[in-house]
């Protein structure tokens, strides 16, 4: 009886605020439109978002929250691109600019070796000194050291930019680095699918339409991607919605995407210095309306680093089902101001999960479960 009253008032609750066509639309597994998710944002309630978007997380995972253990390459921070919102990179020369060695990569391997990570995730700049040859051979000689090892690497911009250098096709420069031991794509770079935002702030990245046409292109060779949005800075709740159905739009395509990650914006040392850090609400808000706009994604990660770990265990409550990982060890972020740790353990990982309610479960990159907890 008393699930039944809570039930209705709900219903009553979501009828009063002007969703209850959004919540039928939920319960019979109806796609949103553009208009549904602006009007969720706009009447910024993540209480009720929140509800319906755990009608939506519970029906793809039920009660559990995934969690891998993973180690993070940044290798150069050197870039051409000299995004404004980007206080990672630096242009050779700079204080600070970096680029590791080959050997220092495999040294990084070779520390962790004994650590049960399932997955190595590699990000950085577009540096003009590091050529085709470097990746491939960061990649066979990863797995030479760890031929269990999931490699995920690489944005779609990256990707584009190592097909521009060399001449190739994008096709053909993501089959010779498959070939050399690329397992998937993270999904970062994406940033927000607004022309006017990137002409003003990132004018030399790769256009959203081609970052989705190079998602589409690994999909199609069998290598899996991940999938991002960058908020909190000067986009719009109707860029916001635009970003999500476009990525829509390319899983029904070629249904590659593993997982979405909404990652928040950090200001500091950048050219948009003095932008707040996103509020709670405002994160929850994004976790919940990418939930119930992307229903043919599986995942929706909570990415603790950006959102801090709690945040990101509340995030398990308001549509997301993941929260990453151990990390080890994370630099682009914390460049730009974060204050969460640059690794979390294991036990650490379980005491975020159960304080939120949900099953820890461990997984691989894939989402293959190692250990449920």
């Amino acid at each position: 009886m008393e699930e039944i009253r809570d039930r209705l008032n709900w219903d009553e609750t979501l009828e009063k605020a002007g969703l209850g066509e959004i919540h039928r639309k939920v319960q019979d597994g109806e796609r949103l439109s553009f208009d549904d998710g602006v009007k969720l944002f706009e009447l910024g309630d993540p209480t009720l978002a929140g509800y319906l978007a755990n009608i939506i997380r519970e029906r793809k995972n039920g009660n559990r929250a995934y969690f891998i253990r993973n180690q993070h390459i940044n290798h150069t921070n050197i870039c051409r691109n000299k995004c404004r919102f980007c206080a990672f990179y630096r242009e050779k020369g700079q204080e600070g600019a970096y680029q590791m060695t080959l050997d220092d990569i495999f040294a990084e391997v070779e520390l962790h070796k004994d650590k049960p990570f399932t997955e190595i995730h590699i990000v950085g700049g577009l540096n003009p000194d590091l050529n085709f040859k470097y990746y491939t051979d960061m990649f066979s000689g990863i797995k030479r050291i760890r031929p269990e090892i999931h490699v995920q690497a690489l944005t779609c911009v990256e990707v584009a930019w190592l097909a521009e250098i060399t001449g190739m096709s994008v096709k053909d420069t993501l089959i010779k680095l498959k070939e050399s031991g690329l397992d998937s794509i993270p999904g970062g770079g994406a940033e927000v699918f607004s022309e006017a935002l990137r002409r003003k702030y990132w004018p030399n990245k790769l256009a959203g339409n081609e970052w989705l046409e190079v998602a589409g292109e690994a999909h199609k060779l069998g290598i899996p991607t991940n999938a991002t949005i960058l908020y909190g800075h000067k986009e719009t709740y109707e860029e916001r919605v635009h970003h999500l159905v476009k990525l829509r739009e390319q899983q029904d395509k070629t249904g590659g995407f593993i997982a979405f990650i909404p990652l928040a914006f950090h200001s500091h040392n950048t050219d948009l210095t003095g932008i707040p850090r996103t509020t709670g609400r405002d994160d929850l808000m994004m976790m919940a309306v990418s939930r119930l706009m992307l229903d043919n994604f599986d995942h929706i990660k909570a990415f603790w680093i950006m959102l801090t770990p709690e945040i990101a265990a509340l995030s398990l409550n308001y549509g997301a089902d993941d929260i990453d990982g151990t990390v080890t060890e994370e630099k682009i972020t914390h460049m730009a101001g974060a204050e969460t740790p640059t690794a979390l353990t294991v036990d650490e990982l379980l005491g975020l999960i159960h304080d939120a309610g949900r099953d820890p479960t461990e997984r691989d990159t894939i989402y293959n479960i190692i250990k449920e907890y």
